[in-house]
């Protein structure tokens, strides 16, 4: 993956596409900022990183689904879990931004 700051992310939102250099948990983190939950799922529902899971857990909290929420939460951890929703995805975002 290429480095890129949140502001160059957050230009990219500009765009039809992610970048092809992000990696799938922030391609789901770009989706959801365009308002597609569903292509956002896509990018991590079949992964099983940390990573994945975390933003797996995070859109499902965002669509409604706790109990679904929780169980990916317990299986990622809930280091960046927040008490509000744009707190969580700016946790999200930062974290991936500034990888390993």
């Amino acid at each position: 993956m290429v480095p890129m700051n949140s502001e160059e992310f957050t230009k990219s939102l500009a765009g039809d596409a992610p970048p092809a250099e992000l990696s799938a948990p922030l391609k789901a983190l770009w989706w959801d900022a365009k308002g597609d939950w569903a292509q956002a799922h896509a990018q991590v529902d079949e992964l099983e990183t940390r990573e994945a899971m975390a933003v797996h857990a995070y859109l499902h909290r965002k669509e409604g689904a706790a109990g679904n929420a929780e169980y990916w939460y317990a299986r990622a951890g809930s280091a960046h879990r927040r008490p509000t929703l744009a707190a969580e995805y700016a946790a999200l975002l930062e974290a991936l931004l500034a990888g390993p």
